[in-house]
């Protein structure tokens, strides 16, 4: 792959979260002040938004990585649409509790029974709750009624909330004011702007060893944050195809042009062909204006698993390249002259 080609120690835009790499943007420091402020507090919800790939779940792995183990036991869940019995189970579970075959009043005194457990141990339960927009009401008040669990001098659960901006949707609805009363701070995570894009990827170049090779001029850093707005999933995707490119084409330096042309090429990968983008185009016409595009939503996710074939699949030709490379480079003997003649 191209770290070795450009002496890097590891792969630099990985898409996975990895602390390692946690950039503290203006952005992410003020959210990880909020989630300090609300450890400090050690009750209610704190609520954390962001579009995806703002880095919600690195600011999380970036908090589980400075958590003291002997004064708190976190656990996390990644919600899907369940029911409330559903989201109990799933409690119980990520605290390593049994939940197979048990009623609701089963699950509740088991996660109390827990919670007074570490109580007793000098430790704190920490619930943190990724992708929170898909929680459904009722979930969110199973939620907000473990909150209830305390004794007479401090709560014996704290919930952080992460999910995406329409969450924010929910918390504002009617039926959310007990747990809104309960909410201590709320954060909504933006996009990075360009000068924080620029530092986002040299952080990360740095990160892994980078020494300038490649050289990465003005525009390229300008044509990344314009396609990406910022968001750092997006960042990550497109650099890393364009050190794929700058690997396959031996390139040394990165302009806009170079850019543009990985960009193109993402484009040109994902567009559908021209008689399904002319249904998709009538479908989307027949959406009231106002409302979300389910189009866009459904795709999201055949965008990331396309991405993660054409990762693997860009593995193997880089192989194969690497093959060829050595096989070409490799001098032939000269024939001895008994041997030409």
């Amino acid at each position: 792959m191209y770290e070795s080609y450009y002496g890097l120690s590891a792969k630099p835009f990985q898409l996975k979260p990895d602390p390692h790499f946690f950039y503290g943007s203006k952005g992410h420091k003020r959210a990880m002040a909020y989630l300090d402020y609300g450890l400090s507090q050690g009750e209610g919800f704190i609520v954390i938004t962001g579009e995806i790939g703002a880095g919600k779940t690195t600011l999380m792995r970036n908090l589980f990585a400075k958590l003291e183990s002997d004064k708190i036991h976190a656990a996390q869940i990644v919600t899907t649409h369940v029911d409330s019995d559903d989201i109990l189970r799933m409690v119980a579970a990520a605290f390593g509790l049994a939940f197979e075959d048990a009623s609701k009043s089963t699950l509740l005194t088991r996660l109390e029974q827990f919670f007074r457990q570490c109580h007793a141990q000098g430790k704190r339960a920490l619930l943190v709750v990724d992708e929170a927009q898909n929680l459904t009401p009722r979930a969110v008040e199973e939620l907000r009624m473990l909150s209830n669990f305390q004794t007479s001098d401090a709560s014996l659960l704290q919930t952080f909330l992460l999910g995406q901006p329409e969450f924010r949707k929910t918390l504002l609805s009617g039926d959310m004011q007990q747990l809104v009363q309960r909410v201590i701070a709320t954060y909504h995570l933006g996009p990075l702007d360009a000068a924080e894009t620029r530092a986002y990827v040299e952080h990360r170049l740095h990160t892994v060893g980078w020494r300038d090779d490649p050289a990465i001029a003005e525009g390229a850093y300008a044509a990344i944050h314009a396609y990406s707005g910022g968001i750092p999933r997006r960042i990550n995707t497109l650099c890393d195809r364009l050190f794929l490119m700058g690997y396959l084409e031996e390139l040394h330096a990165f302009g806009g042009d170079e850019v543009a042309s990985v960009i193109a090429d993402i484009q040109q990968e994902f567009a559908l062909p021209v008689d399904v983008a002319k249904q998709r185009e009538a479908e989307k016409t027949q959406v009231d204006g106002d409302a979300e595009n389910p189009l866009q939503t459904q795709a999201l996710p055949v965008l990331e698993n396309m991405n993660e074939r054409l990762s693997k699949m860009e593995r193997s030709v880089v192989s194969i390249l690497d093959a060829v490379k050595k096989i070409v480079s490799t001098p032939r003997p000269r024939k001895l002259p008994e041997e030409e003649a």
